[in-house]
């Protein structure tokens, strides 16, 4: 899989929890900003 397909993904699990980005965040204690890069494929660290 390449960033862009773990995104992608990401987003769909996200968004099958009906979880905002936002909330995602604080259950991995990370900045919603974090994951708006992983689901645009920008970074996955």
């Amino acid at each position: 899989m390449n960033q862009e397909e773990i995104g992608k993904f990401i987003a769909k699990c996200r968004k099958g929890k009906n979880l905002t980005q936002a909330q995602l965040a604080e259950k991995l204690n990370i900045t919603d900003r974090a994951v708006s890069k992983w689901e645009n494929g920008v970074s996955q660290s």
